[in-house]
């Protein structure tokens, strides 16, 4: 059947209608999702780990379930989880050597809302160590590659989560993003990715989240398919004292609404004027130009952030939040220091000799610039940029210490303030994917999911894929 032929492409909400329609089974889904993973994936690496008498055991009852008439929101759609997230029974590394046969005995908290919704457990996606790295490149498995040009990198840290999907691995991922890490390998990939506001999703059971910057969000095809895994994911958690407390709104209710009236405003980024390309800046503002199409109110004035010392404060604030969550105990022990990808031994090293005075400092600018992003948004509801502002780099299999400040110069100061984001496919420069950045307000995800929808549909890329030698 045609449903049959084109599984490695279809949104996960068109899976789930078949599935629950009686016209094929979850089974059959993630049988064929497995042979395409076992065939292709050796030219991207994208996984880590696959267990596939798991993944279609988890299948198998998850039919059993439908068939006995409870089928949740994600009813029999396989996912995938970035190997940061503790998996019951599946290997979870952290991207790793350190932690290359660790076995988790329980969920985390978005693995276990997974479950209860219905999704199946694909397989953990491929992830620098401890998502500490622009590449998703370390010492545990091959580097991931980006599916439209294998000579660059898919991006980081959720680069495995983003190649999966543009290689037709499964509709759904899921990420994390610190800095960057979801919005930018989604870019890179052409696929769509959300960053959460602080807070919105808890955070359980995984390695290398900080206090302030990192997020759990839902990477995808489709963003209705993200809002349906972000409304899964959300929500209050007892056990994390820094999560916040009230309700997720309607995720999916509105989402086709659009946002006729709602206020836009273009970022004009001088801070990365100097190491972007002008061509790939040119085609994410077209695409967002297509604004006032949709009746949204679109600034003729751009807005400038002041971002000067945001970059550096960011670093003394996630470096040492992850010395003190992982560092400290892994560089004690000799043994396990050795066994460190050299930017993550940096890093620590670097975190390490972070006096209180700088970490105090850190603090107070991210305070000021909090408040100065306030002021923005009380001239808009939404800013638009590019996600990042060149193509996906070549990578360098010899370099495991290169930082390049441009990659995160459009995502970071999102992460920085606690707002939310996301990147949209828009167009191509060089034949490789960018990305168009929505940026809201904290717990403003509904509407940044709105507009992002709007922009899918009018840009209409849906069909484009890289060319996979089958």
């Amino acid at each position: 059947m045609q449903g049959e032929q084109n599984i490695e492409w279809l949104s996960a909400h068109a899976l789930r209608d078949r599935i629950i329609a009686g016209g094929i089974t979850s089974e059959t889904v993630t049988r064929r999702l497995l042979e395409r993973i076992r065939r292709l994936d050796g030219g991207v690496n994208a996984f880590i780990t696959v267990d596939e008498d798991q993944a279609l055991s988890e299948a198998r009852a998850v039919d059993a379930q439908i068939a006995a008439g409870r089928a949740g929101p994600l009813a029999g759609v396989p996912v995938t989880i970035k190997d940061q997230f503790f998996t019951r029974g599946l290997r979870t590394t952290g991207g790793s050597r350190i932690l290359a046969d660790h076995v988790p005995d329980h969920d985390s908290i978005y693995v276990s809302r997974i479950r209860a919704a219905g999704g199946v457990i694909l397989g953990k996606t491929n992830t620098p160590e401890f998502g500490m790295y622009w590449r998703t490149a370390g010492n545990l498995a091959p580097e991931c590659l980006n599916p439209w040009d294998t000579s660059r990198t898919a991006g980081g840290s959720s680069g495995g989560a983003a190649a999966g999907l543009a290689m037709g691995f499964g509709p759904l991922a899921l990420g994390s993003d610190a800095g960057g890490s979801i919005r930018l390998p989604s870019a890179q990939c052409g696929v769509f990715g959300l960053l959460p506001s602080r807070g919105r999703v808890p955070r359980h059971g995984g390695f290398g989240s900080t206090l302030f910057f990192s997020a759990i969000g839902p990477m995808a095809r489709d963003v209705r398919d993200a809002a349906t895994l972000l409304q899964v994911i959300a929500g209050p958690m007892a056990g994390d004292p820094l999560c916040r407390t009230d309700t997720p709104p309607d995720y999916l209710g509105g989402l086709e609404h659009g946002i006729e009236g709602v206020r836009l405003a273009w970022w004009d980024n001088a801070a990365a004027a100097g190491f972007s390309d002008p061509e790939v800046v040119a085609r994410v503002r077209e695409a967002a130009g297509r604004a006032p199409g949709f009746g949204a109110r679109l600034s003729s004035t751009a807005a400038v952030l002041e971002t000067e010392g945001v970059d550096e404060a960011w670093r003394v604030l996630d470096f040492v939040d992850r010395q003190a969550n992982l560092g400290e105990e892994i560089m004690a022990d000799p043994a396990k220091a050795a066994m460190l990808a050299p930017y993550a031994r940096t890093r620590f090293e670097w975190a390490a000799g972070i006096t209180g005075t700088a970490y105090s400092r850190a603090l107070l600018r991210r305070a000021e610039f909090i408040r100065h992003l306030e002021g923005i948004f009380e001239q808009t509801d939404l800013l638009l940029a590019p996600s990042i502002g060149i193509v996906s780099p070549v990578v360098d299999p010899d370099d495991l210490t290169l930082r390049i400040p441009s990659l995160v110069s459009y995502t970071l100061p999102v992460n920085f303030a606690g707002y939310c984001g996301a990147s949209v496919p828009c167009g191509f420069v060089q034949g490789m994917p960018v990305g168009l950045q929505i940026i809201g307000r904290p717990n403003e995800e509904a509407l940044v999911l709105r507009a992002a929808r709007q922009f899918e549909k009018a840009l209409d890329l849906a069909g484009r894929h890289p060319q996979i030698a089958l």
